[in-house]
């Protein structure tokens, strides 16, 4: 566990465990931002952020594109409430971690993700957290 997330407020992992969509910002080939809508799962133990997709979507071809680890941030908002998840982020379509996303995200959002073609999962290992009003 990093000491980013060892450090967690109960409040901040309460609210991460609340099942809102939160937005994940990724950088394209040309270094310009991307930001796009999902819903995920964060594993407090292991310190990490998934978010299951399709391996064709930008934010996994950006993730994809990047060096050995590619930076990426979320950020899960409600009214002036919001916290932010920065990490290094790696794509894989191991089945047996892919099986672990969708297991996570069906608890937490109460329904199967989609079953996109060519299924991915973006997996973020934290390193730092911002937040306010948590």
């Amino acid at each position: 566990m990093s000491r980013a997330i060892a450090g967690l407020p109960a409040a901040a992992r309460a609210f991460l465990a609340l099942p809102h969509t939160a937005t994940l910002a990724t950088l394209r080939p040309d270094g310009t931002p991307h930001v796009t809508p999902v819903r995920f799962t964060f594993d407090a133990p292991a310190g990490l952020v998934r978010v299951t997709t399709r391996a064709g979507a930008r934010k996994a071809r950006n993730v994809a594109a990047g060096d050995a680890a590619a930076r990426v941030a979320l950020c899960q908002a409600d009214g002036f409430r919001w916290l932010t998840l920065e990490g290094r982020a790696t794509v894989t379509d191991d089945p047996a971690r892919l099986a672990e996303a969708v297991r996570r995200y069906t608890a937490r959002y109460r329904a199967a993700p989609p079953a996109p073609p060519e299924p991915v999962v973006i997996e973020m290992a934290v390193d730092r957290v911002l937040s306010l009003n948590l």
